[in-house]
């Protein structure tokens, strides 16, 4: 180990001195819930995709397939959608989206349904957010009306204090959205299995995606179309990184506030956020370029930004994806010499949420339609 390494594992590993003994003696209670037996990490590979006709993509490759799981998941994702008050053709969308595929994939260290429901009730609402309040004009979105929309899911996940008679009307408000309900029960959820910091870690790093909604419905609105650079920096804080948040809450143990906001640790969770997007981003050019109002999707900027065919932004898109990928590996690669198990086990989570993203993109139907 080099004293660089050393360093680096020393300031990572937690705060020491005077006053952290009980500190360490909480840490020795929290230890990780045991994960299901698995078989080491498996790499990464270049993966075809799409028609085949563009460049591969550098991905990790996956840990797990259970179809029976996803099943289960599903299950009980339908039932809690019609409780929520989803009906007609919205709850036919989460019906069909393979939500509970999506986190068996993601995330293979656990195996528990009830803990894969968490994500996908807030994946599932996440979603369905982004199509009805923020990107399809055919389900209702439409840019003057997704901020004020948005304040109201901020107030559905993170309750606000009582303020006497105006808290009926909001109250009111809030159940008659099923969207709305369904974000508040999955954050419920959540906070029955995850502790207050986690519940907030994931209530945060919504609103801070929510701010770059709010600049696509401006782009949209006015028809400015920023260039590739300005789209992707808003595009960092509205990725999967979102979804990662919940990786830990999911897997049965928390990983500590010092380590998951250590500058290196939220560089690889943005980069690996990030790649999955450019991935969301690759499958859906057809969809969002025939929107009447296309939302901002990186193959299109780019392609508008260098005047060229939306197969060269693709394949600069792919190479973009390849370099960020290879930079999260090795990144992830000189955090290893940290002493956390937890960070090890997240890190590993954040690596799968990578691979299980690609092969749902890759097999979901609404990206292949």
């Amino acid at each position: 180990m080099t004293d660089t390494d050393s360093a680096l594992a020393a300031v990572l590993s937690g705060p020491s001195g005077l006053g952290t003994s009980a500190a360490r003696v909480l840490a020795a209670r929290l230890e990780p819930a045991a994960a299901p037996a698995a078989a080491p990490a498996p790499g990464y590979a270049d993966m075809p995709w799409g028609d085949g006709s563009a460049s591969p993509l550098h991905c990790p490759v996956l840990r797990r397939d259970d179809e029976a799981l996803a099943e289960e998941v599903d299950r009980r994702l339908v039932a809690w959608a019609v409780d929520c008050g989803f009906t007609g053709a919205g709850l036919e969308q989460i019906a069909h989206a393979g939500f509970g595929r999506l986190v068996m994939l993601a995330h293979p260290d656990s195996d528990d349904p009830d803990h894969l429901l968490i994500a996908a009730q807030l994946n599932a609402a996440w979603w369905a957010a982004d199509d009805y309040y923020a990107d399809d004009s055919e389900l209702g979105a439409a840019p003057t009306e997704l901020p004020p929309r948005l304040a109201l899911v901020m107030a559905a996940m993170d309750p606000v204090a009582p303020a006497g008679e105006f808290t009926r009307e909001l109250d009111e408000a809030l159940r008659r959205d099923p969207i709305l309900v369904g974000l508040n029960s999955g954050i419920g959820h959540l906070s029955r299995h995850g502790s207050a910091v986690q519940v907030q870690r994931v209530c945060y790093s919504t609103f801070a995606m929510f701010v770059s909604w709010d600049a696509y419905a401006a782009w949209r609105y006015t028809g400015a179309y920023p260039p590739a650079w300005e789209y992707l920096a808003a595009r960092q804080h509205d990725s999967f990184y979102t979804s990662m948040t919940l990786i830990d809450a999911v897997g049965g143990y928390e990983l500590p506030a010092h380590l998951y906001y250590d500058p290196r640790v939220r560089e690889l969770m943005m980069q690996a956020g990030t790649a999955c997007v450019l991935v969301n981003d690759l499958h859906s050019v057809a969809k969002d370029a025939a929107d009447e109002h296309p939302v901002c999707n990186m193959v299109l900027q780019i392609a508008a930004d260098r005047d060229c065919s939306i197969e060269e932004a693709t394949e600069a898109t792919v190479e973009l994806h390849n370099s960020i990928v290879r930079d999260f590996r090795e990144g992830h690669e000189k955090l290893l010499v940290v002493p956390s198990p937890e960070l090890h086990r997240f890190l590993d989570g954040v690596r799968d949420w990578m691979a299980g993203g690609f092969e749902w993109h890759a097999r979901n139907p609404r990206y292949r339609s």
